[in-house]
C-alpha cells in the first residue's frame, strides 16, 4: 500500500487526545462531511445527517449487515455470483441462505429474499453497473420488500477504454442513490463506502453507510449495543480525507500508471484481460484452470489470486492487484517480459 496522505495523518494526530467515548452515530462534523462528499463526488444531493453512519471499515458492515437487519433462518441474501466472499459469509453468520446473482440479471422471484447485494465497481471482475440495471434492481427490491445494498468502495477508481491512457474519458460509476437511479426516494436502499483504497486508510478502518434514514436508524440502535464504534481520532481523520480531493486524484494517477504497464505486460505474456473497467484489479485468463495460471505466473515470480476464491464462476481467471509498490510492479513487468 502507498503512504497515508499527510493531511489525514495531521488530522489524526491533532485529535489524539481523545479520552471520552466516541459516538456510534459519528460526530456532526463527520456526518456533514459525508453528506457533502456524497453530493460532490457521487452525485447524490440532499442527504441528511440521519441518513449516514460511520463504520469500522466496510468489511465489518458487509459481514454483519444481514444480522444487523434481523435476518436469520428462512431468509435469503442475494449477492454477486463472482464476488468477494464476505457477502456469502455474512449471510451464513446470520443463519440466512446465500444465493449468487449473475451480472446484469434480476433476482429470482422469491419471497424469502430479504437483502440483495451489488458491488460496482466489482471485486474481482472490475465490472461497473449502468443506470438501467440499477434502476431495474431498485424496482425489483421495492416490489419484493427487500433491502438493496450497494458496495461502492471502488467508486473513485474508474478507467477509460484505452489501457495505455487509462484516465482519458474516465467517469465515476453511478451510485445506487443517484437521482438517475432512485429519484429522490432512498427507501430500502443502502450504500457502503470505504476510504481504505482511495485514501490509503486501510489501517484506520474508516468507512461509512448511507441511504434510507429508517434503515440507518435501526442499524444504529443495534450497533450502539454491540460496541461497533469508530474511534474519535479516526472520525477526525475521515473528515480531513473526505474534504480533500487532491490526494485521491494523486492516488488514482498512481494506480492508473500501474494498470497501464501491468495490462500491457500480461497481454504480451499471453493473458487476456476481461471486464476490469473499475477497481484495483485486472481480471485475466489464459483460457485454462485458474490454478494452472497461478502456477505459471508463480514460476515467473508473479503472485496473483486464483479466481476460484471468488466463486466457481471465476475458476478460469486470476485477479491481479494494482496495490503493490511501484518497484514491485516494475519487477513483475520485467519478469513477465522475460518470459
Amino acid at each position: 500500500m502507498d503512504p497515508t496522505p499527510r493531511v489525514v495523518r495531521d488530522a489524526l494526530g491533532s485529535a489524539a487526545d481523545s479520552p471520552g467515548y466516541p459516538t456510534t452515530s459519528g460526530t456532526a462534523v463527520l456526518r456533514r462531511a459525508v453528506c457533502t462528499w456524497m453530493a460532490r463526488r457521487r452525485g447524490v444531493p440532499g442527504l441528511t445527517e440521519d441518513a449516514v453512519l460511520p463504520t469500522v471499515g466496510s468489511k465489518e458492515l458487509v459481514a454483519w449487515l444481514p444480522t444487523l437487519l434481523g435476518l436469520g433462518p428462512g431468509d435469503t441474501v442475494v449477492h454477486p455470483l463472482t464476488a468477494y466472499p464476505t457477502y456469502d459469509v455474512g449471510a451464513r453468520l446470520a443463519g440466512a441462505r446465500p444465493v449468487g446473482l449473475s451480472w446484469g440479471q434480476l433476482p429470482a422471484d422469491d419471497e424469502a429474499v430479504r437483502l440483495v447485494w451489488i458491488n460496482s465497481p466489482a471485486n474481482p471482475t472490475g465490472q461497473v453497473a449502468d443506470v438501467a440495471w440499477l434502476a431495474r434492481l431498485v424496482g425489483w427490491a421495492r416490489e419484493h420488500h427487500a433491502v438493496l445494498a450497494a458496495d461502492e468502495c471502488y467508486a473513485e477508481l474508474a478507467w477509460g477504454p484505452d489501457p495505455a491512457e487509462p484516465l482519458r474519458g474516465a467517469s465515476r460509476p453511478v451510485s445506487l442513490l443517484d437521482p438517475a437511479v432512485a429519484g429522490d426516494d432512498h427507501r430500502g436502499l443502502l450504500v457502503v463506502h470505504s476510504l481504505s483504497k482511495q485514501s490509503n486508510l486501510a489501517g484506520y478502518r474508516a468507512g461509512f453507510l448511507a441511504g434510507d434514514p429508517r434503515l440507518v436508524a435501526d442499524i444504529l440502535q443495534v450497533r450502539r449495543h454491540a460496541g461497533m464504534i469508530v474511534p474519535g481520532p479516526v472520525q477526525a481523520a475521515m473528515v480531513a480525507a473526505l474534504g480533500d480531493d487532491r490526494h485521491v486524484e494523486q492516488q488514482r494517477v498512481r494506480y492508473a500508471a500501474r494498470r497501464a504497464v501491468l495490462w500491457a505486460a500480461l497481454v504480451d505474456a499471453g493473458l487476456h484481460i476481461e471486464e476490469s473497467a473499475g477497481g484495483l484489479y485486472l481480471w485475466a485468463t489464459r483460457g485454462e484452470a485458474c490454478w494452472d495460471t497461478v502456477g505459471w505466473l508463480a514460476d515467473r515470480g508473479v503472485l496473483v489470486a486464483p479466481g476460484a476464491f471468488y466463486g466457481p464462476a471465476g475458476s478460469r481467471h486470476v485477479r491481479v492487484a494494482l496495490t503493490a509498490a511501484d518497484e514491485r510492479i516494475a519487477a513483475a513487468v520485467a519478469r513477465l517480459t522475460r518470459s
